[in-house]
């Protein structure tokens, strides 16, 4: 494990809508057939509104709509690692699906040496895979996933506990987490949480505003990186 100087900067990023967008449908597919697989149920992610969910969230819905009302923790874990799996092995290219400004505000951020992580909704071989096929790995330090909690501000609460825990955070921290979705917001506050809300994903800026985000943005060239370190927005 590589040694890190402090930093006073933690940013929290989501990944769909938030640093890709319009990534393929490979993700809801080995879903659908990890369920098939495990499971010996047909099952689909219509009808389920997926923007803001975690990944064994929607695969308690898929199971439940094809009438799988109970579901064995060992039965949900051997699903989640079969759709992880078929993941790895499908997940095209991505470079073409990043959001516009996110490969230069990683390395703004790399360069400034903040603490930079994931929270994501995807489960976490997904979530890496997706960032290597679309060449931002490197600027990432760690995540939370969505097989460690049930909630995005579980995940959030998560990912700012191993970060104190592994010595990465000096004080005053300003801690803030990106992304794209209302349960962003929600998780950001939930936690302390700076919340900047981006318009590259489903939710217009309208609706995002009505949830008060710290920063509001049309996509990740309008965020100053000052924004980010500096103790008052």
């Amino acid at each position: 494990m590589p040694r890190y100087a402090k930093s006073r900067v933690l940013v929290l990023f989501d990944i769909d809508g938030t640093l890709l967008r319009r990534a393929g449908p490979h993700h809801r597919e080995v879903l659908e057939e990890a369920v098939w697989q495990v499971a010996g149920v047909r099952s689909s992610t219509e009808g389920i509104p997926v923007q803001g969910m975690l990944d064994g969230e929607i695969l308690r819905c898929m199971l439940r709509n094809a009438g799988v009302l109970e579901t064995a923790p060992e039965q949900m874990l051997a699903i989640m690692r079969k759709a992880q799996a078929l993941y790895v092995r499908r997940c095209p290219d991505l470079r073409e699906k990043v959001c516009p400004g996110a490969p230069e505000l990683l390395e703004r951020l790399s360069t400034d040496g903040a603490v930079v992580g994931l929270v994501t909704g995807n489960l976490s071989r997904i979530g890496w895979r997706k960032m290597t096929q679309a060449g931002l790995r490197p600027h990432f330090r760690y995540g939370a996933f969505a097989e460690q909690a049930e909630t995005r501000a579980e995940l959030a609460r998560l990912a700012l506990e191993e970060a104190q825990r592994r010595g990465w955070l000096d004080v005053p921290t300003v801690a803030t987490l990106i992304g794209d979705h209302p349960n962003d917001i929600a998780a950001a506050r939930a936690n302390g949480l700076r919340s900047v809300a981006v318009g590259t994903g489903v939710v217009p800026l309208e609706e995002l505003a009505q949830h008060r985000p710290d920063v509001l943005i049309p996509d990740l060239r309008a965020l100053k990186l000052e924004q980010l370190i500096c103790a008052q927005l």
